[in-house]
């Protein structure tokens, strides 16, 4: 039993054990010690062995209630019984035909089915890819080049979309990537639908790409009308708007968040829920935009390649299109949206009955924390946008001491926030919300008695 006297630092040391070992190992391997940025945490970040449902269990056989959830794509839960048929049936058949098959047809149909934007499709491995891919079907077929974006919007790391700042022209905060490629990019403040429309106006905009949920799912929200009035300017100035669905895509609705919104881009990008947990990603839109990708006997047709060796892989296709049949229930999304919404609110209602800094908000199924800072909007209730904090507060989350002293101490509550907020799945139980909701009280307390808040 760990004692009274011990932070939660020092009793998170001390109980998972396993995983510090192996934190060490890694540093012998990675750079970092961690093969995902947002895995690296302090004092060390933690080793799973196995998941089920809304629970997973490290290499200590510690429990805990799951809210990174496969990074948001395992809306279903962790090895949804479905799912896992599909797959280890696919198996048996073969895991890489390097040939064409049924199964990138069902999928392909069921992203077609589901998404409103999408007239034709091409799958990628990941997010990250689709928005690549995305963007450069748009330069071909606008013929301009330049890429309009939005303060701290994340659609993947490769260097044409990697400028975040608005106004911030170097490249030394982002080495490695060219400036020539950086000047491509143009990002503006959220909620500015003035430089919106000078922008379109008065530069050679090859497409408009957001988060539609905003930047890092709902993490720095838009205000209300914003995304209308974005999709009126593009259609004013015949911009291709292209909406990040990697996050929202299944998630806010069936069809996204552009069937949530009732808004239909150009062009949408999709990961995550669309690969059933597995690797995978896509991409499409207007039959007309996507031809770009087509076979022609055409001189003057100008072709993009699509290469890639596990595009529609058969087994992130069977995940994919059994995961997109069960999420095509509009049930999925409300049960998940209840249970984050209680969870917002738990939280927020502990922190003002402590008198504590802080306050949890988001959106449809997901939650963000801040703690140690007010927002001028700050209720016991459901927070969608907190006022009066800056976009790189927002952005930020988490930080220092009370983001690894959070983390642990919810880890050795039970809970698995990792990411300093989460993301539900229809296995998650009003129970296990209950549970964390006391939790975090617990935690909270111990963090105000060590003087980090």
């Amino acid at each position: 039993m760990a004692q009274a006297t011990m932070t939660i630092e020092q009793e998170f040391i001390q109980e998972f054990t396993g995983s510090r070992q192996r934190a060490m190992q890694a540093l012998e391997i990675y750079p970092a010690g961690v093969t995902h940025d947002s895995r690296y945490v302090k004092p060390f970040p933690i080793y799973i062995a196995r998941a089920q449902g809304a629970k997973k269990w490290d290499v200590d056989d510690h429990e805990l209630t799951d809210y990174a959830v496969g990074h948001g794509s395992l809306i279903m839960g962790h090895n949804h019984p479905e799912v896992v048929a599909a797959v280890t049936a696919q198996l048996q058949r073969g895991t890489h035909f390097g040939a064409s098959h049924d199964q990138e047809l069902e999928w392909g149909d069921w992203v077609q089915r589901l998404v409103p934007s999408v007239e034709r499709v091409k799958f990628t491995s990941s997010g990250t890819e689709a928005t690549m891919l995305a963007i450069r079907a748009a330069r071909a077929y606008s013929g301009k080049e330049k890429v309009l974006k939005f303060e701290q919007n994340f659609h993947g790391w490769h260097d044409y979309i990697s400028r975040n700042v608005p106004g911030d022209d170097s490249n030394e905060s982002l080495p490695g990537i060219p400036k020539a490629v950086i000047d491509l990019t143009i990002v503006l403040p959220i909620d500015d639908l003035d430089a919106v429309e000078r922008v379109l106006m008065e530069s050679d905009i090859a497409c408009v790409i957001i988060e539609p949920s905003g930047a890092s799912w709902a993490t720095v929200p838009p205000a209300e009308g914003f995304l209308e009035g974005l999709r009126a300017l593009t259609e004013k100035y015949n911009t291709i708007l292209i909406f990040d669905e990697v996050i929202t895509g299944f998630r806010w609705a069936p069809g996204g968040a552009q069937e949530r919104f009732g808004i239909i881009p150009d062009m949408t990008t999709m990961a995550k829920i669309v690969a059933g947990g597995l690797p995978g990603g896509c991409f499409g839109g207007k039959r007309d935009i996507m031809a770009v990708f087509e076979f022609r006997d055409d001189p003057n047709h100008r072709k993009i390649m699509h290469p890639g060796t596990y595009n529609g892989n058969p087994l992130s296709a069977v995940a994919g299109a059994t995961a997109l049949r069960l999420v095509s229930d509009p049930s999925v999304q409300r049960y998940c949206d209840e249970m984050a919404a209680r969870l917002r609110v738990g939280f927020n209602t502990v922190l003002v009955n402590r008198d504590v800094p802080g306050f949890c908000y988001g959106e449809s199924s997901v939650f963000h924390l801040s703690l140690g800072r007010t927002c001028a909007n700050m209720t016991s209730g459901d927070l969608r946008k907190p006022d009066g904090v800056e976009v790189s507060a927002l952005k930020g989350g988490l930080t220092g001491k009370a983001k690894s002293s959070f983390i642990a101490g919810m880890m050795l509550e039970g809970s698995d926030i990792t990411f300093g907020g989460g993301w539900l799945s229809v296995m998650h139980t009003a129970e296990d919300i209950d549970r964390t909701i006391e939790g975090f009280d617990r935690t909270i307390v111990r963090m105000h008695d060590e003087g980090i808040f």
